[in-house]
């Protein structure tokens, strides 16, 4: 009976014990503080990588437009090397789409679209005064 009541005492006493709970809490704590802070990293990361495409299609198309050959490298020199930049034209517009993945954030791929019109070449729009020739 003694023994029964010892191990029953026992038992209860390790039962409330709670000596390792703050080392447990304090490991969830820190393990989701650095979740989160690889969240926003990441976020932060997808931002700027959406930025970078935004202005990589827009230049892309405003260089095509004017008749600038080197409008793709310039491009992916803005959204990044490993980028993909697709050039196209459709009547009097210049369509440029980007598209890149982001390091941080696996799976995820951004893209921007960009329109722009032909500039014209000015060779219909010069008229010479009489007696004028070019």
């Amino acid at each position: 009976m003694m023994l029964v009541r010892g191990c029953r005492s026992r038992l209860s006493r390790l039962a409330r014990d709670e000596s390792g709970m703050v080392s447990v809490e304090a490991a969830y704590a820190i393990a989701a503080i650095v979740v989160a802070a690889l969240l926003a990293i990441g976020a932060i990361s997808g931002v700027t990588a959406q930025i970078r495409c935004t202005d990589a299609a827009r230049e892309a198309a405003r260089l095509t437009a004017a008749g600038d050959d080197s409008a793709r490298e310039i491009a992916k020199g803005l959204a990044g090397d490993e980028a993909v930049v697709d050039i196209s034209e459709e009547g009097e517009r210049v369509i440029v789409h980007v598209r890149t993945s982001v390091a941080l954030m696996p799976g995820l791929t951004l893209s921007a679209r960009a329109v722009a019109v032909r500039e014209p070449r000015g060779e219909d729009q010069v008229v010479f005064a009489p007696g004028v020739e070019p």
